[in-house]
């Protein structure tokens, strides 16, 4: 509880990157074109595979919502980032600091939940019909999986991504917030926000590390189950090049998973009070930054599908 002598927090200043004057307006400019980018290049995706028939299939809805993903990221983020940087930190109210960390960590789960979807709809794609079938009872992936069904995986993973981070900004917001309001951070992030409550933080601390347990370890150990079995049954190919069409249908998804897993898991799934600051924010820049500019490069604008759509896009255009 708040002192007699303490005033209660109503905004948060957010000081963004410290030390940074002389070098603000590169820094400025570097991430207004990081951003221009990452939504030029997401919003590309989402706009071919909704116009383009070839694309309505599941492996395409599932990239079409990775990159709406990282398009409520980065907005959430990176407009206010560049005012942080232009005017030397920020402020901002206390209901809308909480809602930028809805608006965070809804599509960051978001992205948690299809990533394990799309790997579990890989082995079934990959696995089942080379492990199960034959020439009598062949198994198709197309009567074990309709695109109906992979819509509700879709509406599911939304629905978590919504219901959990609600949970978490309603303890948060019955925290008490007394004394200093900076933040050192460019974004409302849970690590900086439980350092300035003067209410007990474990209850959020306990229920932000029971929501990594199944949302970050338990989704990524499957993911890397399901491909160390796709794996096994992709060196079982006798064609070479059935084997290479094989692994680059799965080469891009296993290397956005280890990007985006890598720092999620260090951020989240420790202990909060043992990680600086410093290294939180770089762990975040990475993700919220880093991680959505190179997604349409690695894992969709490789693919030969996108890239054949883009050109005949390119031509009507």
């Amino acid at each position: 509880m708040c002192g007699a002598n303490q005033t209660i927090v109503t905004e948060f200043f957010l000081t963004g990157f410290q030390n940074t004057q002389k070098f603000r307006v590169v820094l400025f400019c570097l991430i207004f074109l990081v951003y221009m980018c990452t939504f030029l290049g997401n919003l590309v995706i989402i706009l071919l595979v909704s116009s383009n028939n070839r694309l309505h299939c599941p492996m395409y809805l599932f990239i079409s919502n990775l990159s709406l993903a990282d398009l409520i990221i980065t907005t959430s983020i990176i407009p206010n980032m560049l005012c942080i940087i232009w005017l030397d930190g920020h402020s901002i109210s206390t209901y809308g600091c909480f809602s930028q960390f809805f608006f965070v960590f809804v599509p960051t789960y978001a992205q948690c939940c299809i990533l394990m979807v799309m790997s579990f709809d890989r082995y079934l794609a990959i696995c089942l019909p080379l492990r199960y079938s034959s020439i009598m009872n062949p198994l198709h992936y197309s009567s074990i999986m309709s695109f109906k069904q992979h819509v509700y995986l879709v509406i599911f993973s939304w629905a978590c991504a919504v219901i959990l981070p609600a949970i978490t900004i309603s303890l948060i917001s019955v925290l008490d917030f007394c004394g200093s309001n900076t933040i050192d951070h460019f974004f409302c992030d849970l690590v900086p926000l439980l350092e300035l409550s003067c209410s007990d933080t474990s209850a959020v601390e306990f229920e932000i590390f029971a929501q990594t347990i199944p949302v970050l370890i338990f989704s990524f150990i499957y993911i890397i189950g399901t491909y160390i079995n796709i794996f096994l049954v992709i060196l079982k190919i006798f064609s070479t090049t059935g084997r290479q069409k094989t692994f680059s249908t799965c080469s891009s998804h296993l290397t956005v998973v280890s990007m985006y897993y890598g720092t999620m898991i260090i951020l989240y799934a420790t202990p909060n009070r043992r990680q600086s600051l410093k290294v939180n924010k770089t762990l975040s820049l990475l993700y919220s930054v880093a991680t959505p500019l190179l997604n349409p490069i690695i894992y969709s604008l490789r693919n030969q599908e996108i890239r054949k759509s883009l050109f005949v896009f390119k031509k009507i255009a």
